[in-house]
């Protein structure tokens, strides 16, 4: 029988304050696991996730990490991994996006956002996947974008580093899956997030994105959710390796 159920396993989001991030912690928590949630603005108290999380009746704790600096995370990692508790699902999600034309994107700006978006995920998943591979269990899924397939215009950095990102987790799937760590990447489409808003508020930009998409709609983060649900699951064991569009079909459009 087909399974999504992910009672007893500890689940770790990053970015987890926001947008769909706490969507991804929500979804989880409603298939049964508990929530280790990491960001630049989160609180040991959690705020609005942590609230959530609990009235589902799941344990929440909540860690303030900066992804700018990747040997920060590497101590919060270690840590993670020496007090416990163990995280069985890893979802890398913190991440930042800067616009700029290629012309005019400063070596400082990329990077910072290689650093948010690439390196700081490689730290997570190298120390807390090494963790998984000891104990023969790990489901690690990375939010990567749609500019894995198509290159985008304004955002240089951002694209290089979620390519980057869908590279190593084809990378680690070969290392590892022998080891019952799987690697996946999931590629959202345009999500009603903070970080669409400059989109959003153009109207003649956010109509030119909706009329490509065949759904008809722009994503929630709910549905970002449910396809972390799904690759954390049991139903996803012989996955592997995969970049998951996300999209509403932008890209087959």
């Amino acid at each position: 029988m087909v399974s999504f159920d992910l009672k007893g396993r500890t689940a770790l989001v990053t970015g987890a304050n926001v947008g769909i991030g706490q969507a991804i912690a929500l979804a989880l928590a409603e298939a049964g696991a508990d929530i280790v949630a990491a960001s630049s603005s989160m609180s040991r108290t959690g705020g609005d996730t942590a609230r959530a999380v609990t009235a589902l009746g799941r344990s929440f704790t909540g860690h303030d990490v900066d992804f700018s600096v990747p040997d920060a995370v590497r101590e919060f990692a270690g840590r993670l991994v020496a007090e416990g508790p163990a995280v069985d699902i890893l979802v890398n999600n913190a991440g930042a996006i800067y616009r700029e034309p290629a012309l005019t994107h400063s070596q400082e700006q990329w990077q910072r956002i290689l650093d948010i978006d690439l390196t700081s995920q490689f730290v997570l998943m190298q120390v807390l996947g090494g963790a998984m591979v000891s104990r023969g269990f790990g489901r690690i899924i990375s939010i990567a974008s749609m500019r894995v397939f198509q290159g985008g215009e304004g955002v240089l950095g951002y694209t290089a580093s979620k390519a980057g990102l869908a590279g190593i987790t084809r990378s680690f799937a070969n290392e590892w899956s022998r080891y019952n760590v799987t690697a996946n990447a999931i590629a959202p489409g345009y999500v009603e997030t903070e970080n669409t808003r400059v989109l959003q508020e153009d109207q003649a930009a956010y109509q030119r994105i909706m009329d490509r998409i065949p759904i008809g709609r722009w994503a929630t983060p709910a549905d970002i959710g449910g396809a972390v649900v799904f690759l954390a699951s049991p139903a996803a064991d012989y996955i592997t390796g995969v970049t998951l569009p996300v999209d509403g079909g932008w890209l087959v459009r």
